[in-house]
């Protein structure tokens, strides 16, 4: 299931937000015993590069990525750590 949910995740941000780089990492082992994970949501860490991110402000790129897993949240997605950058960005 964890497996699926990766590749569910990275599927709506590649759909949405054209990256061109994303990493999605499945943290929830170390949240073991956490409300969401008991609930069997789990936590996750994007890393993810799109030229829609270019000029906008960090609140604006998370809202884009929380809009293209929206449908996953909360029954699957209870925590999402992200690192949203532009190309060329550090």
């Amino acid at each position: 299931m964890t497996a699926e949910r990766v590749a569910g995740i990275r599927a709506r941000l590649q759909s949405a937000l054209d990256p061109t780089s994303v990493n999605v990492r499945d943290d929830s082992a170390l949240h073991a015993g956490h409300p969401g994970a008991r609930d069997g949501a789990g936590h996750f860490a994007v890393e993810i590069e799109s030229p829609l991110f270019a000029g906008l402000n960090r609140i604006r790129r998370h809202q884009l990525v929380y809009a293209a897993v929206a449908d996953m949240i909360p029954n699957e997605i209870h925590a999402l750590s992200i690192n949203a950058k532009a190309p060329g960005e550090r």
